[in-house]
């Protein structure tokens, strides 16, 4: 049996170290890619100032641990990882790494630096018992282009380094509006991260999209219309994966609605059309002296400060459409928001391209290490590195989706669109592969493959195809035979669920014949729950 990429990747840190064992900076370099290498993958939440990223990150977390003031640590890169007890670390650029004491306020975490200044902190690392931290690192980063240089200079340093690969696997950048220091950004961190155009690894967020209607309860929808047209933008369309809109503030809070809130919006939702729109009107007006409601000044400025104008809104209305109690409120909220289809994005694209994504960083770190301090046998490493990414698939295929995205691919605009879908382009299961429903059976899984296999043999084998065209046909054809060996092994087996988790394939053919080159397997992970849509009352949707 063959080795799996990141097996392959480990042999080659293994025999790099054997030639720096005298060169402790080399192997302190070499020992962080072999830990890269076993981690969850490592996703940077980026963006500029006031875009919201600590918010977003709370409510990916459900738990408030990321601070959200202007405070001393919001200018520090802070690391999220799963650990059994609560821990936090400060790793200094000189001295040895300090714990820090673990204080909450008012249920929120708050990072002391105490006399330590954030520009004297290089990181500070952040383990805390919750699950969804087991798949995945959370890497929350300063603001970009802050009217402090030093703040700016910290997450750009971080993430799109001058001399050597990110140390971010995929990003998360969050913007309120589309600006050319966005795609500046973007596209400095995609030729950094992965070497000029190897990979598109980014996912763009429209943060506060609440605000872009006015926190009408419409605003997602007016947020939706805006994310389209982005998407469409030739410059954002290469260097993000797709543009999706979320209230970042509604899914923070809305993930840990407390009952006292419910009973509130409760008492909203009771009054007559006419008082709630009165109300209702602005933020302004929402928190004034008011005699059309028994809630006190306090306790709806709470609210406003809680969830915004589009989130008192909205949740009242959701009472009014049905929903009876705080459970119900908060998972309908957090469905409204958009957090469920970001989260949705972040498990197709990235988590089950996990272990492509962590080899290219460790293989890009490695090549940079073996030009900087070059070795005798350094030459049969990086004839390694070459071999694997020549050969893992998974590899061949976020390369290919980047020219797909960059410059194009050298096909018909019909062939162009199949060949993106099939890479992955839209989600790396079977269904959005093949372009069918997820009801679609396996029949009609295997028909459509089929039928795709045909067409790009065929274009692989004309003639007139061109080098470049042959050799995109190629990873097509490859990605469409895993998908067919799958299917066949779904058939074999009695198993009617086909790549559940919609990881890249395992060819059963692998090793077959010389040009069948290494595939990786489907990481196991649980897949999301989803969560219906609830329906505001319809008085409150004109």
């Amino acid at each position: 049996m063959r080795r799996s990429t990141q097996e392959d990747a480990s042999a080659l840190i293994r025999a790099a170290s054997e030639r720096y064992l005298d060169d402790p900076a080399a192997m302190a370099v070499l020992s962080d890619l072999d830990r890269r290498l076993r981690e969850p993958l490592r996703l940077a939440l980026a963006g500029m100032v006031k875009a919201g990223k600590s918010t977003l990150l709370n409510a990916m977390l459900g738990e408030e641990l990321a601070p959200t003031d202007a405070g001393e640590c919001t200018r520090v890169v802070t690391w999220y990882r799963y650990s059994a007890t609560p821990t936090v670390t400060m790793h200094p650029h000189d001295g040895a790494p300090r714990r820090m004491p673990i204080r909450r306020d008012d249920g929120r975490l708050v990072l002391d630096l105490g006399e330590v200044a954030a520009e004297d902190v290089a990181w500070i690392d952040v383990g805390w018992p919750i699950t969804g931290l087991r798949s995945m690192i959370l890497i929350d980063t300063p603001g970009i282009a802050s009217l402090s240089r030093d703040v700016s200079v910290r997450s750009t340093d971080f993430l799109i380094p001058d001399t050597e690969p990110s140390s971010a696997d995929a990003i998360v950048y969050l913007m309120r509006h589309m600006h050319a220091s966005d795609l500046k950004f973007l596209e400095s961190f995609r030729d950094t991260a992965a070497g000029a155009s190897r990979t598109v690894n980014a996912v763009a967020v429209l943060s506060r999209a609440d605000e872009i209607g006015s926190g009408r309860i419409d605003s997602m929808l007016s947020a939706g219309k805006v994310a389209r047209r982005y998407e469409k933008d030739g410059d954002l369309a290469s260097l993000s994966l797709g543009v999706v809109p979320v209230a970042g503030l509604l899914a923070e809070s809305a993930r840990t609605l407390r009952e006292d809130e419910f009973a509130s919006f409760r008492e909203l939702a009771s009054l007559d059309r006419a008082s709630r729109e009165r109300l209702m009107v602005s933020a302004d007006r929402f928190t004034r002296a008011s005699e059309l409601t028994t809630l006190s000044v306090e306790v709806r400025r709470a609210l406003l400060g809680r969830f915004g104008i589009f989130g008192v809104r909205l949740a009242s209305a959701l009472i009014r459409g049905g929903v009876t109690d705080s459970t119900q409120l908060s998972e309908a909220l957090v469905q409204q928001s958009g957090l469920n289809e970001l989260q949705q994005f972040i498990r197709d694209q990235f988590r089950t391209r996990a272990g492509a994504l962590k080899v290219r960083g460790v293989l890009d770190a490695l090549e940079v290490l073996l030009q900087e301090r070059p070795r005798p046998g350094a030459e049969e490493i990086r004839g390694g590195i070459e071999r694997i990414y020549a050969t893992a698939h998974t590899l061949r295929e976020l390369s290919l989706l980047s020219r797909a995205r960059a410059a194009g691919l050298p096909l018909t605009t019909t062939d162009a669109t199949d060949a993106e879908r099939i890479i992955g382009g839209d989600g790396t299961s079977a269904h959005a592969r093949l372009g069918l429903e997820e009801a679609a059976t396996t029949e009609q899984l295997r028909e459509r493959v089929n039928e795709r296999l045909i067409h790009w043999r065929t274009l692989s084998q004309s003639p007139l195809a061109e080098r470049a065209t042959v050799e995109a046909a190629r990873v097509v054809i490859r990605s469409l035979d895993e998908i067919a060996s799958e299917l066949a092994g779904a058939v074999a087996t009695g198993t009617t669920d086909v790549m559940p988790t919609g990881g890249p394939l395992q060819s059963a053919a692998e090793g077959a014949e010389e040009e069948r080159d290494e595939g990786e397997a489907p990481l196991g992970e649980e897949d999301l729950a989803h969560q219906r849509p609830v329906v505001a009352h319809r008085d409150d949707l004109q």
